[in-house]
């Protein structure tokens, strides 16, 4: 019997947002408050644009 949830996952872009979202998760079950806009900005590794 084949089991639909048995895949081997091959997409590397995939693969990432696995990862990102997987990061989110735990992060956010480590607090009792919202994570901030820049805590996830750190957690997904991507940076705001500088003012000016």
């Amino acid at each position: 019997m084949h089991d639909q949830f048995d895949v081997t996952l091959e997409d590397q872009d995939l693969l990432r947002e696995v990862e990102l979202t997987t990061n989110l998760i735990i992060a956010a079950s480590e607090t009792d408050e919202h994570l901030t806009a820049e805590e996830i900005d750190a957690i997904l590794g991507v940076a705001r644009p500088s003012a000016g």
